[in-house]
């Protein structure tokens, strides 16, 4: 879950204060052997992870299972194509920046067909138009630009990042969309929507999860440092995994999931 919040009016006391408790989680960490490298935060790592489990176990996860038992697919889907259209704005500067201009212009033309002919993006005309999707992020960005992703680091609530990536969260809070609605209650409802929506697209791939690991943590990381955690990012990023499941499918509807940043 990428975006939950605003950081709209991100105060410059809170990112000295990440800061500060980034160094001093470096400065504790526990040395490892050259396998751990990439995450040298392990034991405050753990501790989040725990937290975020906690979380979801106790709130993210029933509200999500609730949002998907009483509200029809056809609106659900219609709610994930129009948080969809938003984010294919996003994508489409961070391929400019990218210098893709081939995907740039498929996320152009994506974002133009579903605003206007998909009734804000509620239906994903682009996609039955075979126009492929080309999702991109600040964090992305900055890996092209030959920023390395630094130590792997589990945030509270959103899961899943690395020092390179938790910068571009930042910026990419500003290019949501969303974070720009002046109306603080509708700004809020459509924040909420959202991290409800995703998490609900992730309840499919629960009993995969589970079953695939016997350390969640440490799988878990390892696909997203897969994913992710490359020093550069140079070559094409891959296509974006998807875990939503067909309703009839046995395995939906049982995760305990992190977010994916």
């Amino acid at each position: 879950m990428k975006t939950i919040t605003s950081f709209k009016h991100f105060p410059s006391w809170a990112a000295a204060a990440l800061a500060l408790a980034l160094l001093q989680g470096c400065a504790s960490a526990p040395r490892g052997d050259a396998a751990n490298l990439a995450d040298p935060l392990e034991t405050f790592n753990r501790s989040v992870f725990n937290f975020n489990e906690g979380l979801d176990k106790a709130v993210l996860k029933p509200v999500a299972t609730a949002y998907r038992d009483v509200t029809p697919a056809p609106v659900r889907t219609g709610v994930t194509n129009f948080f969809d259209n938003i984010s294919d704005m996003w994508s489409f500067f961070n391929n400019l920046m990218q210098a893709r201009p081939v995907d740039a212009a498929d996320t152009f033309f994506r974002v133009t067909v579903n605003t206007f002919w998909g009734l804000g993006g509620i239906f994903d005309v682009a996609s039955e138009m075979r126009i492929p999707k080309h999702k991109q992020d600040f964090g992305q960005t900055l890996g092209v630009w030959g920023v390395a992703p630094g130590p792997y680091l589990v945030l509270p609530v959103l899961g899943p990042s690395t020092f390179r990536d938790t910068l571009g969260l930042v910026v990419d809070a500003q290019g949501n969309l969303v974070s720009h609605v002046d109306n603080v209650p509708s700004r809020n409802s459509l924040t909420g929507l959202r991290l409800v929506d995703t998490r609900t697209n992730l309840l499919g791939a629960g009993n995969l999860l589970d079953q695939a690991a016997l350390d969640k943590y440490t799988f878990t990381r390892d696909i997203y440092l897969q994913r992710r955690g490359k020093p550069s990012g140079a070559d094409k990023a891959p296509a974006e995994e998807r875990f939503d499941l067909p309703e009839d499918s046995p395995a939906n509807g049982t995760v305990t999931a992190p977010a994916t940043p």
